[in-house]
């Protein structure tokens, strides 16, 4: 019933399919595995490369994601370079209203996982509270947001790791995901008009579907971006996203988001009027395609096709103008 991050399985869990999954990718896992160790060699670093970033694409062994997370995202320097920063911010004063955002945050998170609750040994509400409270108060700018806490929690759950947690947090919300978490958000209502313009470009069919039916694209994608697919996708699934996102950054959440719509195209142009479609975008995070996280990985970097960072910074650019001017 509980899977190996503390999930505990709906009902109507699938456990044939995802044996039959699982027992294929693990050979994938443990061959995985050798490669990672022999990459490392015990070692503390790695430098980017062609072959670093090829050895993520294809997954982190979990006995080395949190350090491999530390070492791209450049969270490893930053804490290395900042000793005891992290605690000197648990000790310093206090903004109470901060503070109690944030307790009230503390048991809508996760309440499906069995770590996070108030019964658990150890509890991992008093970690997440302690990550989010430093956080908010390094980054008055952002402060704290819902959908931070989900964050914040995996990474807990990956790393086991108090101040680990918090500088990859800083990676995320500092560096790779540009302005999400603002109070204003303008990068994330940016980012989900760059997809509504990327899929104009990669999926014209459902583009002038949404348009027709007036649907705007923060209805059905704004989750993807706000939790980066946590409690979208299956937990292995996000893992392996998330690997990819720390490497090289904002951009996977398009192939992702691109390669859901474009494989479910058929399915997608079924819907006959704005309920419908939303639905379907429901449907489609659901099933065995995103659960065989393998080969989803692999689709995600073939199906979208060429996406450049390039592209991307063009188009965020002349979105981000449209919704300024917008007000």
């Amino acid at each position: 019933r509980v899977d190996p991050y503390g999930f505990e399985r709906p009902d109507d869990f699938d456990y044939a399919s995802y044996e039959a999954f699982f027992s294929r990718y693990l050979v994938v896992l443990t061959r995985r595995a050798v490669k990672w160790s022999k990459l490392l060699k015990g070692k503390n670093n790695i430098q980017k490369s062609l072959k670093v970033k090829r050895y993520i694409r294809k997954g982190i062994p979990n006995e080395h994601r949190a350090l491999v997370w530390m070492i791209v995202s450049g969270a490893q320097t930053n804490m290395e370079q900042n000793p005891g920063y992290y605690h000197r911010l648990l000790e310093g004063e206090k903004n109470d209203k901060l503070v109690e955002a944030i307790k009230t945050d503390m048991n809508r998170t996760f309440p499906d996982n069995v770590k996070f609750r108030k019964s658990a040994d150890p509890c991992l509400q008093q970690t997440l509270y302690n990550v989010l409270v430093a956080y908010g108060h390094h980054n008055k700018a952002v402060g704290y947001c819902q959908g931070m806490n989900f964050i914040a929690g995996y990474l807990i759950l990956i790393t086991k790791n108090e101040e680990e947690s918090f500088w990859l947090l800083d990676a995320l919300i500092g560096r790779i995901l540009p302005d999400y978490y603002s109070p204003a958000m303008l990068g994330l209502k940016t980012d989900q008009e760059v997809l509504g313009e990327l899929v104009k470009i990669k999926v014209p069919a459902v583009a002038e579907l949404m348009e027709r039916h007036g649907v705007m694209w923060t209805l059905v994608v704004s989750r993807w971006f706000i939790c980066l697919f946590i409690d979208i996708l299956p937990v292995e699934t996000v893992l392996r996203i998330w690997d990819c996102l720390f490497y090289e950054g904002s951009k996977i959440i398009f192939r992702v988001a691109l390669t859901l719509i474009k494989q479910h195209q058929a399915f997608i142009l079924e819907a006959t009027n704005f309920p419908d479609i939303c639905d379907k975008f429901k449907q489609i995070t659901k099933g065995t395609f995103v659960t065989e996280c393998h080969s989803f990985m692999e689709k995600i970097f073939t199906d979208p096709g060429t996406l450049s960072m390039a592209t991307i910074n063009k188009l965020r650019e002349t979105c981000r103008e449209k919704l300024l001017s917008q007000g």
